[in-house]
């Protein structure tokens, strides 16, 4: 497929027409949305135990859920702290937020960062509408948030620290309640205290094909452990629907209130065991018995106890923080971010829209780039017309993916803060463990080979054309003021 774009070019007195066949070079081929995408190499050859976390790895939940939560936790702040009567009217928005967001505690505003801690303008909203880029400029100092009022390493708000990091599924309610609540005290004109609200409005986290995926790591010889913060009766019923009621023979471990992520640093706390009806039992645990169920505990004694150490073991979580990020830091073991949202990405960038778009986006920055040394009046305004039109084109590659804050992983250009994130403490990624059954235990994924900045790549430049568009240019120019002088 070709498309065709056309330029106006002035020389003196005269005027250039120059067509310009893109090839889409961007996306050659769709990308299948059941990837798993590779940020380090890994081979599954290597390993021999399979850990999960439960909510949003192993059990997914209706879209249903997060209005639910939306309103239980709205209700509450109306019964239980005395807001007003008015909030009912608001009803959960299931497109306003995406996952990854900042919420500024003290002035009550939620954006996306970038991986360089810069705001990416345009997607900074106070309530349920947008805040100016010159407010936000001038709240800010520039677009640069500071590393000292940013969230802690595990994207929380502590003493001194201004921005809380919304990174789990189930913050989406929680976002977008915080919104509606700051809409109406906005509206009505009321004074409140944003610190409160922020605190007043958190929510606790509501906990509702797997057994292929399961049944083929026990029957290649696999050990499996499941590690979750959900209690063991919610856990229970959602396996029993999920997998069916002999789930806990397939996990050699099953570890419940787990507390994560203190349970991957926090040594004092021992395991103890759980009866089926919910007991803790007092004894000592000298080991973890398969069918058994356990509570609390922590790593360093689930490492003393199993003697499963290293990169032979393989854990999956969508949270990258709570999940993933010590395992790889401190203990080597290889982690796998689940990240539901992919698909609907993936589906987006598979579009001829999206295809289209970025590959003339690609080439209006590479002509500016060629053009700009050139600095007669004549190159400058093409240039100039082409800076504007990339820039209105820009807010349109955020907007495809979501109108409040777009894309999940990047902010026009750069990677968002919680993109480089995922790429520092997950090795693998991909939409659901499902995604899996794709694949054999012998597959070893490869990172994709990008240039770094500063590298030539090693296959051939592709310019909009497949030519270099600057000398063409420059040539055609030379050659009319040559026909002039003569």
């Amino acid at each position: 497929m070709l498309w065709v774009k056309t330029f106006k070019l002035h020389c003196g007195n005269n005027q250039f027409v120059i067509c310009m066949y893109l090839i889409p070079v961007i996306s050659a081929n769709s990308v299948n949305p059941d990837t798993i995408f590779a940020n380090n190499e890994m081979s599954l050859r290597d390993i021999e135990i399979y850990g999960f976390d439960y909510d949003y790895t192993l059990a997914f939940y209706s879209s249903h859920l997060h209005t639910l939560i939306f309103n239980i936790a709205r209700d509450i702040l109306i019964t239980n702290h005395r807001y007003p009567e008015g909030l009912r009217k608001y009803e959960y928005i299931p497109n306003f937020a995406v996952r990854g967001l900042h919420y500024d505690v003290q002035k009550a505003l939620l954006m996306k960062i970038d991986a360089f801690h810069y705001i990416q303008l345009g997607t900074v909203y106070r309530g349920l509408h947008p805040v100016s880029d010159e407010e936000v400029i001038a709240m800010y100092e520039g677009s640069h948030v500071p590393l000292e009022i940013m969230s802690d390493f595990y994207g929380k708000s502590s003493h001194g620290h201004t921005m809380k990091q919304f990174m789990d599924i189930f913050s989406l309610p929680e976002m977008t309640l915080l919104s509606c609540v700051n809409d109406f005290f906005m509206r009505h004109n009321i004074d409140y205290e944003p610190v409160h609200l922020y605190k007043d409005v958190k929510v606790n986290s509501l906990h509702i094909i797997l057994h292929a995926v399961l049944k083929k790591l026990s029957e290649q010889g696999k050990k499996m452990f499941l590690i979750t913060n959900s209690p063991f009766d919610f856990v229970d019923r959602g396996m029993n629907y999920i997998v069916g009621k002999d789930w806990r023979d397939l996990f050699d471990v099953v570890i419940v209130q787990a507390d994560k992520p203190s349970f991957f640093n926090d040594r004092r706390k021992p395991f103890r065991r759980v009866t089926d009806r919910g007991a803790l039992l007092w004894d000592r645990i000298h080991r973890l018995e398969k069918g058994q169920i356990y509570k609390q505990g922590n790593l360093y004694e689930f490492l003393r106890l199993t003697g499963w150490r290293g990169s032979k073991v393989l854990y999956f979580g969508d949270h990258i923080y709570s999940d993933l990020a010590d395992l790889t830091l401190k203990h080597g073991w290889r982690t796998g971010a689940i990240i539901p949202e992919l698909r609907k990405e993936i589906k987006i960038m598979n579009t001829e829209q999206y295809v289209h778009m970025m590959t003339w986006l690609q080439a209006l920055t590479g002509l500016i780039e060629q053009m700009q040394v050139h600095r007669d009046p004549a190159s400058q305004a093409v240039v100039g017309e082409w800076i504007k039109e990339r820039e209105a084109m820009r807010p349109q590659t955020k907007d495809i993916f979501n109108a409040q804050f777009g894309s999940l992983f990047r902010t026009y250009h750069n990677p968002t803060y919680f993109s480089r994130r995922l790429s520092r403490f997950a090795d693998i990624y991909m939409a659901s463990i499902s995604c899996l059954l794709d694949y054999d235990f012998q597959h070893t994924f490869f990172p994709r080979r990008t240039p770094l900045q500063h590298e030539s790549p090693f296959w051939p430049e592709h310019s909009p054309a497949g030519l270099d568009v600057s000398s063409q240019l420059h040539r055609t120019k030379e050659r009319e003021e040559d026909r002039v002088q003569k």
